[in-house]
């Protein structure tokens, strides 16, 4: 009689789990291959991306050699690639030396579009700012003031990595467009800022007295002249990390330096945006 009792128990044992089975095994076997096909893809995509990231270092450092080499036709074209399917910030990198480029031709206009199309690509507020101070600064002294003071004002901000240079830029459009006063009251609180570096600072009492002795004239032809001299080299960014991709290094990647108004543009052999030494933000993210 136990015996019987027993193989009834384990009968009714088997077919509850073969019930179980049934029921619940599809969905763990389902479970277990989207986990593996998810561990793949992530695998795949890391792959594709070191892959195209040192792709991409390659072709931005050849440009760059073509460039050092006096080759602007040759370094133009080659980072043309890197400007249409590069990654992150390599992409944005390209078309802010595709602009350089441009600005150094004295083609103002095409450079304005192609720092747009960089802040644009740019993967974080460093690059896009900058950028964006590029584009209104190399039509700072051919577009209506309107067209410059709506570029800027969204640059302007306690929270904005280039604030400061923003606000310079934007006094000298005013000077440019014949609003002194207005532009010396903006230098004015510029020099009292505080952060504002030992530089800008001179700048910005070296216009205000150029326009209390009547000269104001004379500063706007600086600011326009300074557009046609030869750009200053800029410094070198050691590497891109988290913003190209995990732990990638970009030999001899270059940028644009960061530009202060009426400054010359910055070579295009220069290296990318460091921050500037009155800010210290965040790294730059992903």
């Amino acid at each position: 009689m136990v015996d019987f009792v027993e193989e009834v128990d384990e009968q009714i044992r088997a077919e509850r789990l073969a019930t179980f089975a049934r029921l619940y095994l599809p969905w763990f076997a389902a479970a277990l291959l989207a986990l593996i096909v998810g561990w793949l893809g992530v695998w795949g995509y890391d792959a594709w991306r070191d892959r195209n990231i040192g792709a991409a270092s390659v072709a931005y450092d050849k440009a760059l050699g073509s460039l050092q080499a006096g080759d602007t036709i040759g370094a133009y074209n080659a980072l043309d690639a890197v400007a249409k399917d590069g990654p992150g910030a390599y992409r944005a990198l390209a078309l802010m030396q595709q602009a350089n480029i441009r600005l150094s031709a004295g083609k103002g206009a095409e450079a304005a579009a192609l720092f747009d199309a960089a802040a644009k690509a740019s993967p974080n507020a460093i690059f896009h700012d900058l950028s964006a101070l590029r584009a209104a600064q190399a039509v700072l002294d051919t577009a209506p003031y309107a067209q410059v003071e709506t570029r800027l004002k969204p640059l302007i901000g306690d929270k904005r990595p280039y604030s400061l240079e923003a606000r310079e830029t934007l006094a000298m459009a005013k000077l440019l467009a014949g609003r002194a006063q207005e532009a010396r009251g903006d230098f004015n609180a510029l020099g009292l800022t505080l952060g504002v570096s030992q530089e800008m600072r001179v700048r910005a009492q070296s216009a205000i007295a150029l326009i209390d002795s009547g000269q104001a004239p004379l500063v706007a032809q600086v600011v326009r002249l300074a557009a046609t001299l030869p750009p200053s080299a800029g410094p070198i960014i050691p590497g891109l990390t988290d913003a190209q991709g995990p732990g990638s290094q970009a030999s001899g990647a270059q940028g644009p330096e960061s530009q202060r108004s009426g400054g010359p543009p910055a070579k295009a052999q220069g290296g990318p945006p460091s921050r500037p030494a009155d800010q210290n933000p965040a790294g730059t993210p992903e």
